[in-house]
């Protein structure tokens, strides 16, 4: 049995690399049941995803502890059991927190590839977490970025995470005015556990891009309903925006907002059933909850390149 760490999935899992094996999984006949959510207290929530091929079965538990932060721990604790379906041997234990993040910001990406502009070279990322590096040096890989805003309620947070990115050749900017980055920014990635709206509608500039990974639970929210509102909706799974999108959820209750006027899922896109971005002033959202397909064929990518 492989043993990866969260540094072997680091070597293994180029961003361009996870992004391709995930547009062959939502091709793919990969079996996913709705994901085990379980609050086993106020600050921690409990996931079980199970997914199956005919070739390979794979199983990721999930512990989200929101009190992490303040000890100087991940939010995120995973880990991922790959399986071989023809002897049911299990073949490879994984760190799952680093597939998480790396699949989570592919996800994202791939979703990008379809619906931000071509020619989208700057972005503002909500949020300076864990997920936040991911999430810009995954968009980096299928769109040119250049310019990066970095945007977080601790502003200490964005200037050390603005400083990391700076290193790694991007032009990366702490700002304070979200409102001003938003109207410079092709693509908007919001990575927070926030309650309430922090991205505004009245700010997107045609064209734009919106990315919404943070919010996990219906009674979390990143944008208000204007922003839904104002673009054009697409998610990972519709079952699971159906069950935990926040920003879907609430816009609807609020009027705004009809799943039935969903664009498509990462299946429909992939699977060329639905097109993705049809103007160059269309503004675009992807709503992303996560699903086990994400996990299995980047965790089957991951144990291939390692031989």
């Amino acid at each position: 049995m492989k043993l990866l760490s969260a540094a072997d999935v680091a070597r293994l899992g180029a961003y361009r690399d996870i992004v391709e094996a995930l547009r062959e999984g939502f091709r793919a006949p990969i079996e996913t049941p709705v994901r085990h959510h379980h609050e086993v207290s106020p600050v921690s929530t409990l996931l079980l995803m199970p997914a199956w091929s005919r070739q390979w079965a794979g199983l990721k538990t999930v512990v989200v502890k929101t009190d992490n932060p303040a000890r100087g721990l991940p939010t995120v604790q995973a880990s991922y059991l790959l399986i071989d379906q023809a002897t049911g041997a299990t073949v490879a234990l994984m760190d799952g927190t680093e597939i998480t993040r790396r699949r989570t910001a592919a996800a994202s990406a791939l979703a990008a590839d379809y619906l931000a502009r071509p020619d989208a070279d700057s972005m503002t990322v909500v949020g300076a977490g864990a997920l936040a590096p991911h999430f810009v040096a995954a968009h980096a890989a299928v769109r040119p970025i250049r310019r990066v805003f970095v945007y977080n309620r601790t502003p200490s947070r964005s200037e050390t995470l603005a400083a990391e990115l700076a290193q790694q050749g991007f032009e990366a900017h702490a700002v304070t005015d979200l409102e001003h980055a938003v109207r410079q920014s092709g693509i908007v990635s919001c990575v927070t556990s926030s309650t309430v709206p922090i991205l505004r509608g009245a700010w997107l500039q045609p064209g734009t891009h919106v990315d919404l990974a943070g919010a996990f639970k219906p009674s979390m929210r990143e944008t208000d309903a204007e922003t839904v509102a104002r673009a054009a909706v697409y998610v990972d799974t519709r079952e699971g925006a159906l069950a935990e999108a926040g920003d879907l959820l609430q816009a609807r209750d609020e009027g705004r907002f009809d799943f039935a006027s969903i664009c498509g899922d990462l299946f429909d896109l992939c699977q060329g059933t639905a097109k993705g971005r049809r103007a160059l002033d269309e503004i675009t959202l992807f709503k992303s909850a996560g699903t086990a397909i994400e996990d299995l064929a980047t965790a089957i990518m991951l144990y291939q390149k390692a031989g």
